[in-house]
């Protein structure tokens, strides 16, 4: 993804949804049971990390694990959207 494209997630970017745990075969190497339903969770957009940007990783940190980030930005509330037109509301 190109900084200009990037960009646009941090000016638009109000509310950081995740969800957790949606890697059936992750969650089982951590020993986690895999749920039936998305685990949501909310992050502060200050954990935006800019391309080039450093990774902290604290000292007391034994244990790191890495995966991929998807995002995507809504560009308007939307709700019961047809899945034809959902890129409409993508920014």
């Amino acid at each position: 993804m190109s900084t200009a494209s990037c960009q646009k997630l941090f000016e638009l970017g109000t509310k950081i949804i995740g969800v957790g745990r949606n890697y059936a075969a992750h969650a089982k190497e951590l020993g986690n049971a895999v749920p039936k339903a998305p685990v949501l969770f909310l992050k502060p957009t200050s954990s935006y990390l800019k391309n080039g940007g450093t990774i902290e990783i604290p000292h007391t940190e034994n244990s790191l694990h890495h995966e991929v980030e998807l995002a995507v930005v809504i560009a308007k509330k939307a709700r019961d959207v047809p899945e034809s037109s959902a890129m409409d509301y993508v920014a």
